[in-house]
């Protein structure tokens, strides 16, 4: 009885899944890649994965979902986040590391995991929303919901984007 008792346990600890193992921001970045390829099923944001995001933060099929998608996939990897299909809720004062105008030292700058913001004029805010997944000099590679090649925050999946440095607005770290 022991014995399988004993089997038992190292069995349950020694066949974790390693991403239990994984420091967060690494967990989150294994968990928005996974969500590349995702599209919607006609076009309007909807679909079984769109509306699963929507769902997280308390919304309807065919809401806009760039934040919905963020904060589903923040809050899988267990990072405390707004739960907002708002993008300006996702960037409050003490979670902003980096900012167009202010653009902190190198020991702050944007890395895997950080999320993004496009500021667009016309609505007077930040009005889309992703992951940074590779920040260089002049481009950051990105990984964002309801977009598409072109990069439009009104598409239609989950892509991986290159966009300039200059064109993103504030980054924050969950």
């Amino acid at each position: 009885m022991k014995t399988i008792l004993l089997f038992i346990l190292l069995s349950v600890f020694a066949f974790r899944p390693a991403t239990h193992n994984l420091q967060p921001a690494t967990r989150l970045q294994q968990i928005y890649t996974a969500e590349l390829g995702i599209r919607e099923a006609t076009g309007r944001n909807d679909g079984n994965r769109v509306e699963a995001y929507l769902k997280y933060v308390g919304l309807k099929k065919g809401n806009p979902w760039c934040a919905a998608f963020v904060c589903y996939c923040l809050g899988k990897a267990g990072i405390p986040n707004p739960r907002s299909g708002y993008c300006p809720s996702m960037f409050p004062a003490g979670k902003v590391i980096w900012t167009r105008e202010l653009k902190v030292e190198s020991s702050h700058n944007p890395s895997p995991g950080d999320v993004f913001g496009l500021y667009f004029p016309e609505k007077g805010r930040i009005a889309h929303v992703g992951f940074v997944d590779d920040w260089g000099d002049k481009y950051a590679v990105t990984v964002e919901g309801n977009t598409n090649e072109a990069g439009s925050r009104e598409g239609e999946g989950v892509y991986r984007k290159r966009r300039l440095i200059s064109s993103i607005y504030k980054v924050a770290r969950y």
